[in-house]
């Protein structure tokens, strides 16, 4: 539980842990614009590291992560492939036209991947052609809000891809380390197959804020760079970089319990009637289900959950989605499901 509530509404409603609040409190901090902040310094090596790239950068959260990629990557007018319903489309208010002020050219995205033949196919060949934008990135989620987890088969196959036309390929790793226990490797086999990779320390890790942004020395400096035009200069984030560091080295190893849980949900929910449960999507800690012939709506359902301390979202194009996470138990999963065979 969290303050009291069972809350199932995503893994981003963590709170640090106690292990994360000590070690907070008695960061090492300085003035990071100045660089003297060694305890961010720690952590965006230790990300970088894990990765297996060369350095990386503190950023506030998922969103500035990205966008900063694509701000790096790509100069104004430049065009990036990536799939229609990922992250840095649908979540992240339009931000690409209005920061790196590039055009998304989106693939439609098939059971969790975006054709290759349709990538290959987008990408803008001619570079004299006046009447094109030219492609300047490749970018996707390996294990995205749908719960689904890429192979790093496809993956590689993506990168490859980009090669054959120079082009670099960018993460959204927000989810990498749940993606990772999934596939059975460590993050860095995957992140092989990007140029640069965005890591979140707020989902599913208990961090209370923040992502790195990893990749190459050179890139990180300008990186950096452009994360001080963003208003992203920060000083003492040695306090925040803390309970970072504490979610990488602890948190990430604990994660498959939430993969286990919201299997053993998905499992219970098939035994509420009235719904139909998407079990072949709950890859992750998510579990995907539709209202079908349930007595309530979906916005009905979300007062009647809340009037018994249960917190959830309501459906998104007609889909309903619950969350596990170091605060939601078996015990407490359980409650949810005869709180809704009670309807």
């Amino acid at each position: 539980m969290i303050n009291g509530k069972i809350d199932l509404r995503s893994d981003t409603v963590t709170v640090p842990t106690d292990e994360m609040r000590q070690a907070m409190c008695t960061a090492v901090v300085g003035d990071d614009v100045y660089g003297d902040d060694v305890t961010a310094r720690e952590l965006e090596q230790l990300a970088a590291d894990l990765m297996g790239k060369e350095a990386g950068l503190f950023v506030p959260s998922g969103v500035m992560s990205n966008q900063l990629a694509l701000f790096t990557h790509a100069v104004r007018g430049q065009e990036v492939i990536l799939p229609d319903n990922c992250h840095i489309v649908v979540h992240e208010a339009g931000s690409a036209a209005i920061l790196a002020g590039v055009q998304l050219r989106t693939v439609q995205n098939v059971n969790g991947e975006m054709p290759l033949r349709i990538v290959e196919n987008y990408i803008r060949k001619d570079p004299n052609d006046i009447h094109q934008p030219s492609t300047a990135l490749i970018t996707y989620e390996n294990a995205d809000s749908d719960g689904q987890v890429r192979s790093l088969e496809y993956m590689k196959q993506i990168k490859t891809l980009a090669d054959k036309y120079h082009l670099p390929v960018h993460l959204d790793g927000a989810r990498i380390f749940n993606a990772a226990a999934v596939l059975g490797v460590e993050a860095k086999e995957i992140a092989q197959y990007a140029d640069t990779v965005s890591v979140c320390l707020s989902k599913g890790l208990c961090a209370p804020v923040g992502s790195v942004l990893v990749g190459s020395k050179e890139f990180i400096a300008q990186a950096r760079r452009k994360r001080k035009i963003l208003g992203g200069g920060m000083r003492q984030i040695g306090i925040l970089a803390a309970a970072g560091i504490v979610a990488l080295k602890d948190m990430t190893k604990r994660l498959q319990e939430d993969h286990d849980n919201a299997a053993y949900m998905a499992e219970a929910l098939c035994s509420v009637k009235g719904l139909e449960v998407y079990k072949e999507r709950q890859q992750i800690n998510m579990v995907f289900f539709r209202l079908k012939d349930y007595p309530l709506s979906s916005a009905e359902l979300v007062d009647y959950m809340a009037k018994h301390d249960v917190i959830i979202n309501g459906e998104d194009n007609g889909i309903m989605r619950f969350v596990t996470h170091k605060y939601v138990s078996r015990e407490e999963i359980d409650k949810v499901i005869a709180l809704m065979k009670q309807v």
